[in-house]
């Protein structure tokens, strides 16, 4: 399972208007370490934003899969109950997940999801779906949109 971390970073936006703002956004990296995140969301980003930027934070994530849809410009975060029985008890146990979803919309995104878990022996139940506030994704030998680089 790859590690992933969550970078804020802080930059002047132009707006539409013309003014300067400065912004604080999200993006959300695979990496080995924070040194290594904090590195790998500076190369990342440093082509598309002009000035100076900081990275303001960086944190671990726990997330067991991503799911890529280059058509979807937001990012849904699936908490997911995986139901298995316990053999000794004969109890249903849960474990919780939360798996990332590309997606245009709230409708896409459970859609994307169901897609992606085709196939799959085990039970599970979906307990929520949140729209993330990340701008974007950067998946090692993979960049933002899920294509191969």
């Amino acid at each position: 399972m790859a590690n992933y971390f969550e970078c804020k970073v802080k930059y002047d936006r132009t707006t539409e208007n013309g003014a300067q703002k400065t912004v604080s956004e999200p993006y959300l990296i695979d990496a080995l370490s924070f040194t290594e995140a904090e590195a790998r969301i500076t190369q990342e980003l440093k082509p598309y934003i002009t000035g100076e930027f900081a990275v303001e934070a960086v944190k671990r994530v726990k997330l067991a899969d991503i799911f890529f849809d280059p058509q979807g410009d937001k990012w849904y975060k699936v908490k997911t109950a995986f139901i298995t029985i316990d053999e000794k008890s004969a109890k249903e146990k849960r474990t919780t997940l939360f798996m990332l979803v590309q997606a245009a919309d709230f409708k896409t995104a459970y859609d994307n999801f169901a897609e992606g878990m085709k196939g799959t022996l085990a039970d599970y139940e979906i307990v929520s779906i949140t729209e993330t506030a990340l701008m974007d994704v950067f998946k090692e030998n993979l960049d933002g949109s899920g294509e191969q680089k």
